[in-house]
């Protein structure tokens, strides 16, 4: 099944009239959830054996671009919870089965949520402020903050990372999935933002919360390197990041026209705004800029769907195309907004809070500045190198 047969119209519409509720009463989208999860979305990337669609991860950017332009919120929140699965399958498509318990207790229907970022950590997946303490046995105990935990009134399962400063070969960043019921997790009920309401990315507070033995999947030096899991989860990351974006982009140009063949010109003689050259100019301007990205991310996950070797220019494609998604949003709903007039300013309308919505793709990872470091890297080299 594809996903636009996936995605039916009517589930598009039906969870496209919700979104301004959930925006208003800055609510988390339990309705779209239950819908997508009765279709069958969640197991998108999950292998067709364990009760999954068996999507590539070409599939799932063409299915986060359609989702967003419906409900950016809810595709951005669903995001976290195709990153891990999406990593899961591309480290079994290269023969390491380590995530094999995410793919299987996705496909018996459990949420996972993304545990990672961190307040004033830039370094993101190469080091952490929350401690890992190691257990005899090989489990371990995580202690720290986690923002931005998008799903978080939903997510059974949730990946997280910490270091481990204790261990006789540390320091080590250790990755690591607990459980929603473990009683040292607490979530708490911070998220009143500007844009990506529904999304309830709120804090998540670790007090020793128990990962166990088979649910440590990764212990790392810290710092950047190549283990394949974090080609995965930067890959997945990035790239449905900049699907998520990309739908933004899409349905603002949708609005864009139709505010344009609505709209009249007194100036004009009461002809529309369509025919007006200044803002004919200003819908080509969005949708030159527009029609560029999606085949860059399709591209780029189809590379790694088939296991394309890019060697060090990797992550520099990745970082680019998500820079690249997320500013060509910004600036084709601006474009709309400019097209569309002084009706996108009021509350309620859509074009209105996909502005807002748009505004968080500058701050996900990786940032305009450290992608330009990345590509500055992988072209030039390391400074001093």
């Amino acid at each position: 099944m594809t996903p636009e047969e996936l995605l039916t119209d009517d589930l598009i519409e039906r969870i496209r009239e919700r979104a301004a509720g959930y925006d208003e009463r800055n609510a988390f989208f339990d309705e779209d959830l239950a819908d997508l999860q009765a279709a069958r979305y969640l197991r998108a990337l999950v292998p067709v054996d364990l009760g999954g669609l068996g999507w590539s991860l070409e599939d799932a950017v063409r299915g986060q671009m359609r989702l967003a332009g419906a409900a950016p919120a809810t595709a951005l929140a669903v995001n976290m919870h195709l990153v891990w699965t999406g990593v899961a399958k591309v480290l079994r498509d290269r023969g390491d089965d380590t995530l094999g318990f995410v793919q299987r207790e996705a496909g018996e229907g459990e949420v996972f949520g993304f545990g990672i970022s961190e307040a004033g950590n830039d370094l993101m997946l190469f080091g952490s402020r929350t401690v890992a303490e190691p257990l005899p046995g090989g489990g371990y105990r995580f202690t720290g903050r986690k923002i931005f935990t998008s799903l978080a009134p939903a997510w059974t399962r949730l990946g997280t990372m910490g270091l481990d400063t204790a261990s006789d070969d540390g320091p080590k960043v250790v990755y690591g999935f607990i459980d929603r019921e473990d009683p040292d997790v607490k979530v708490l009920d911070d998220w009143d933002t500007l844009g990506m309401r529904a999304s309830q990315s709120r804090t998540t507070v670790l007090d020793g919360a128990f990962a166990a033995p088979d649910r440590i999947v990764r212990r790392l030096d810290p710092g950047p390197n190549a283990d394949p899991m974090i080609f995965g989860v930067f890959a997945c990351f990035e790239l449905l990041l900049g699907a998520v974006y990309t739908g933004i982009g899409a349905r603002a140009l949708e609005l864009a026209i139709a505010a344009a063949r609505r709209r009249t010109s007194m100036k004009h003689g009461g002809r529309p705004l369509a025919e007006d050259p200044d803002i004919r100019w200003r819908i080509a301007d969005a949708a030159l800029a527009h029609d560029a990205i999606e085949p860059q991310l399709r591209s780029l996950a189809r590379d790694v769907d088939a296991l394309v070797d890019h060697g060090t220019f990797w992550y520099a494609k990745l970082a680019g195309a998500k820079v690249r998604a997320t500013e060509t949003a910004k600036h084709v709903v601006d474009q709309a907004v400019r097209v569309s007039g002084g009706s996108s300013y009021f509350a309620g309308n859509e074009l209105g809070r996909l502005y807002r919505d748009v505004l968080a793709g500058i701050f996900h990872p990786s940032d305009d500045e450290s992608a330009h470091s990345t590509i500055a890297n992988a072209w030039l080299g390391p400074v001093g190198g």
